[in-house]
């Protein structure tokens, strides 16, 4: 059945008593469009747009059904008690027009309309009759337009009475809203390979996004963090954005054009040249390029504001940056900075360079690795110029320096570390706040007031290894067992509607704790004793908007994992203890660590066990065995760390082999046990 396209403009006009003009955004005033994504589907013409405005005793609604092939109807209507009769002059029924039903031409149809809350919520109710296969049908419709979600959003149903489900229902969001363009990257980030183009992509980005949240990128499945396209379906359906593809770096150009105000040009044979690239670009709003990319970029009369070509040739990084220090390091933010390491050689995964640009930090791979003298020298004369409490974005080279080498010296600035390089969509995310009224709420076991003795068993409690983005979140068996998870706190602030997500999607097997260390990642015992109260007080106050009532902490200052000191002294957990009044324990460590500690019932348990990703599972089993042999006081509590690359699915076929002795609890559950009946020793790092 073909219908032709219909052009006139729909206007459902109401005159109502004694209302002003409303303000948009807190009435139904205003352009909307459909939300596909959280509306009754609309079978070929896939769409519904409204206008909805009023001046005096009169107000109009224009509706819409499709795009460019489209359906229209005009109604006028009078909200003065009687009801209005309106000429029916096309067969069309828009909600469905797969069903065999339509408007019977020539006849009318009868409306009324009433405000149920001014300006807010209207309901039109209406009477007509619809042609089917079986002659005529009398059918009472009621139409309400209601505001909801704080002014983000419209809902639109409609319930007939010849329908005895659930009404059609259509939610849209204010038209010229939270539109925004994606793009798919690839799983390649050789410089001899896609880089340039994702690197000129990802720099875009930062730029772009600088005038709002316009840009975000799938990246590919081995990502570090699994969870974009998870969360631009979130955006889609609990942000309300409309996304538009882009298939090509070209296309991405033209459809940016006029927010992009130049180009820098880097050297492929120096990779650190687009290191300092990225720099450029913050401070002039460019794109980086590599030189086969120029023509590409100058087709849309882009100009060049730096080229690197040649420049670095026979210069050690230390000298490049010691370079880029001199040019550009007055104008960079004092509050972000970022190291663009991770991968070496002829790879780069710069994730986080579309925040870096964003905030127009300076970048860098500096070595944090004492013996690289000069790299290091320079690397502390950065920090010590940051602003106390400033964030240091990105990782570590995996060529210079080690993670550990890298935190015990920003943390000796008492700055905070938010990895990792692969951080991704930052400068979109940062501009998405949480739905409106949405209240971060744990899934808490423990009942205020009750006591929790434990009995002659061991206890196991996992928690998952670096926080939730590169966790086994969207892996495998999430939810079929208590599971603590280590949030990313800062994220509360700096993606909210990210943070959102977790919450949101969590079961009630999902556990939040707060990590790591302190507002961002540090070690405690690197931190100058004037700024670590103070840390302390704002992860705690972190802590409190996330509902989190355990804290993580990990120090590998004063060594490596296994052979360096990962104990934590009696000032320090002091520190934790009283900046931290409402936790109700504390976990330390990454693999095994050795401090344990209990005061008025709340402990601190370091780990007692790391599942590595490449253990057998029949060894983890023995292993898990052994210590529960090992240590033969009954109840033990056996604190488990997970290391992020095993998903849930077989943590749990592990656990299950464990034998009746062994009892899986939720974390709080465990601490409260332990505080109950604390049978660690006390084991506190001494001086």
């Amino acid at each position: 059945m073909h219908f032709r396209h219909v052009f006139a403009p729909i206007v459902l006009s109401l005159i109502v008593t004694s209302i002003a003009m409303a303000k948009a955004g807190s009435s139904l005033q205003g352009d909307w469009m459909l939300i596909k994504e959280k509306s009754t589907a609309i079978d070929l013409y896939g769409t519904l747009s409204l206008h909805i405005s009023w001046s005096g005793e009169e107000v109009t609604i224009i509706q819409k059904w499709g795009g460019r092939r489209s359906f229209a109807d005009t109604l006028r209507l009078r909200m003065n008690g009687k009801t209005t009769s309106i000429p029916i002059k096309n067969r069309v029924f828009p909600t469905n027009v797969f069903m065999g039903l339509s408007m019977p031409v020539g006849k009318t149809r009868s409306l009324s309309a009433r405000w149920v809350a001014a300006n807010t919520h209207l309901r039109v109710d209406e009477k007509y009759q619809l042609l089917s296969s079986q002659g005529t049908a009398d059918v009472a419709c009621t139409h309400q337009y209601q505001l909801t979600d704080s002014g983000e959003t419209l809902t639109y149903t409609i319930q007939r009475s010849t329908r005895t489900s659930a009404p059609l229902t259509y939610v849209l969001k204010r038209a010229g809203t939270r539109n925004a363009y994606y793009m798919r990257l690839a799983d390649d980030w050789s410089i001899d390979g896609k880089l340039p183009e994702q690197a000129l992509l990802i720099s875009m980005q930062g730029v772009v996004n600088g005038d709002g949240p316009k840009l975000y990128f799938i990246y590919p499945e081995k990502w570090d963090f699994r969870f974009t396209p998870d969360v631009f379906e979130f955006f889609k359906k609990g942000r309300y954005f409309t996304f538009r593809e882009l298939r090509s770096v070209e296309q991405a150009i033209k459809t940016f054009r006029e927010q992009i105000h130049g180009y820098v040009v880097w050297d492929k044979n120096v990779r650190t040249s687009l290191i300092v690239s990225f720099t450029v670009a913050g401070l002039e709003q460019a794109v980086v390029v590599s030189e086969e990319l120029i023509p590409l970029v100058e087709k849309y009369g882009l100009k060049p504001v730096a080229d690197f070509r040649e420049k670095f040739t026979g210069m050690s990084d230390v000298e490049i940056y010691h370079w880029a220090y001199q040019q550009y390091w007055d104008r960079c933010s004092k509050e972000y900075i970022v190291w663009m390491g991770g991968e070496h050689g002829r790879i780069m995964k710069p994730g986080v360079a579309d925040w870096g640009i964003y905030k127009r930090a300076f970048f860098n791979d500096l070595s944090t690795k004492k013996e690289d003298t000069d790299e290091y020298e320079l690397a502390k004369k950065l920090l010590s110029e940051m602003k106390p409490l400033s964030m240091v974005f990105g990782w570590h080279s995996y060529k210079k320096d080690k993670e550990r080498d890298h935190v015990t010296l920003t943390s000796s600035f008492g700055l905070r570390v938010e990895g990792l390089h692969t951080l991704p969509n930052m400068s979109f995310s940062s501009q998405v706040p949480a739905s409106p009224g949405f209240q971060f709420k744990n899934n808490h076991r423990v009942e205020p007031g009750k006591t929790y003795k434990p009995k002659k068993r061991v206890y196991i409690a996992c928690i998952q290894t670096d926080c939730l983005g590169l966790g086994a979140w969207t892996r495998p068996g999430r939810g079929s067992i208590p599971y603590a998870w280590e949030v990313t706190m800062n994220w509360v602030w700096l993606a909210p509607a990210m943070m959102e997500f977790f919450y949101s999607q969590a079961t009630p097997n999902d556990y939040f704790i707060g990590s790591l260390s302190g507002p961002g990642y540090m070690y405690p015992k690197a931190i100058p004793e004037k700024y670590l109260q103070g840390l302390i007080a704002i992860a705690d106050s972190l802590m409190k908007k996330l509902d989190l009532n355990v804290f993580e902490i990990m120090d590998y200052s004063e060594g490596a994992t296994v052979e360096g000191n990962t104990e934590l002294t009696q000032n320090v957990i002091d520190v934790y203890y009283a900046g931290m009044p409402d936790a109700i324990g504390f976990v330390n460590g990454y693999a095994p660590a050795y401090t344990f500690y209990c005061k008025d019932g709340r402990p601190l348990i370091s780990y007692d066990y790391y599942l590595s990703p490449a253990r057998p599972e029949s060894d983890a089993v023995a292993d898990l065995q052994e210590l529960a042999k090992i240590n033969s006081r009954r109840p033990y509590f056996l604190l488990m760390h997970v290391r992020q690359w095993s998903d849930i699915t077989r943590v749990k076929r592990i656990l299950d082999q464990l034998g009746p002795d062994f009892e899986l609890v939720p974390l709080d559950i465990f601490l409260k046990m332990a505080g109950e009946k604390p049978t660690f020793k006390t084991r506190i790092l001494t001086r």
